[in-house]
């Protein structure tokens, strides 16, 4: 694995903030997952009444404004921060703020460099998940949500583990299969680390590399985005959607992937970022979405493509309607022969079991029939009377009451 180099965070003219010696780069020092939040509270929990940007932050920390950004706002989310400002951000340590701090930091009177680790340390990938004695069932994962995940088999082993194994190769993991399947959850329990890049057509690149943002007097600050940030502190990276992106927006990532795990930020005085140990990319795939194109520059990359379908057996253990399931699988069946184009997947079994408990079974039958595409929906109209054993019709107002 190569290593980061070093990197200059910019800003086009000086903020007010403490005084320190001029920043290695963002990537100086390499750090393992959490340990970068816990360094910034330390830092606000140091300078505790006095705000600051996120820029400011991490010159004294000399790492990229755009990783410390993302360490403010979750901070800020738990309640372990405090935005006082938007234009430009500042942030202020709160009650709760030593809490978040990093065990053994100290706190001084007035603002005062956090010092990096003397040993840092390899950037953390998830334990991983253990092969479970034959006949034994895998116990399920908690996603950074909070929500369970249930492991499926993947190449005799639990889908996590296979995916933590395929990231400690360096091998590039596409997951490909209908909306709703639990792709995003897999690679979220997988990979407690990961930083998301959400593509739709619109996704350009400075979403991925970061871009100039307004900086403390006027002046303008280079903010890095998420593909920067995985790159430089050893991260994974999920692509969701990554066929609605353009492909000359994609290229920007292929360079990290291959054998010089570079990238060249034009926008950024042409500074060349170096993956970090721990570094990997995994991408999401929806075939059959309006606008997904799988070129075959992107599945190059992507030596490993699993395919993810609804497991009708869990949606089962969840005590969805079993009728339900059964149109389900149904509908499945006829979309795999081409018959049709869409099947409810878990997504749908499970928001189908949230409207029964709210409006009914036959609310949540007729809202099953009216999601399905409108090119499809005699088909679906037809199993799901058959299932029910009613004439179904689309979840509609009705008379004046």
């Amino acid at each position: 694995m190569t290593t980061t180099t070093a990197t200059t965070t910019a800003t086009a003219t000086a903020g007010t903030g403490p005084t320190a010696a001029a920043p290695t780069g963002p990537n100086s020092g390499r750090l393992g997952p959490g340990e970068l939040r816990r360094l910034v509270a330390s830092f606000l929990d140091a300078g505790a009444g006095t705000a600051f940007t996120p820029g400011e932050i991490a010159r004294i920390l000399s790492r990229s404004s755009g990783a410390v950004g993302n360490a403010l706002s979750v901070l800020t989310d738990r309640g372990q921060a405090e935005q006082v400002l938007t234009s430009p951000r500042r942030y202020r340590a709160t009650a709760t703020t030593a809490d978040a701090a990093k065990e053994g930091a100290t706190r001084t009177a007035a603002p005062a460099p956090v010092p990096a680790p003397a040993a840092p340390s390899r950037p953390a990938t998830p334990t991983p998940t253990p092969t479970p004695a034959p006949g034994k069932k895998v116990a399920v994962v908690v996603r950074p949500n909070g929500q369970n995940y249930h492991p499926r088999k993947l190449a005799d082993l639990p889908d996590v583990a296979a995916l933590q194994r395929l990231r400690d190769a360096s091998i590039p993991a596409m997951l490909y299969g209908p909306p709703g399947t639990g792709k995003t959850s897999l690679v979220e329990a997988a990979f407690p680390d990961l930083i998301t890049v959400a593509g739709d057509g619109d996704t350009a690149v400075a979403d991925f590399v970061g871009e100039y943002t307004q900086a403390p007097g006027g002046g303008y600050e280079f903010v890095y985005g998420p593909l920067v940030t995985a790159m430089t502190e050893g991260r994974a990276l999920l692509i969701d959607d990554a066929t609605l992106v353009s492909p000359k927006v994609l290229a920007v990532v292929y360079p990290a992937m291959d054998g010089r795990r570079q990238i060249t930020v034009k926008a950024h005085k042409g500074e060349t970022i170096t993956a970090a140990e721990g570094f990997y990319v995994v991408a999401g795939h929806n075939p059959g979405v309006h606008g997904a194109v799988l070129t075959e520059a992107l599945a190059s990359r992507f030596a490993a493509q699993i395919r993810v379908s609804t497991d009708y057996d869990l949606a089962r253990t969840l005590d969805i309607d079993a009728r339900a399931v059964r149109v389900a699988r149904n509908l499945s069946r006829r979309a795999e022969s081409g018959e049709i184009g869409w099947a409810p997947q878990l997504r749908e079994l499970i928001a189908f079991q949230k409207i029964a408990g709210v409006l009914g079974t036959e609310a949540a039958v007729s809202n099953l029939l009216g999601v399905a595409p409108e090119e499809d929906r005699d088909v679906v109209a037809e199993v799901v009377s058959s299932v029910y054993g009613r004439a179904v019709t689309p979840l509609a107002l009705g008379a004046q009451m």
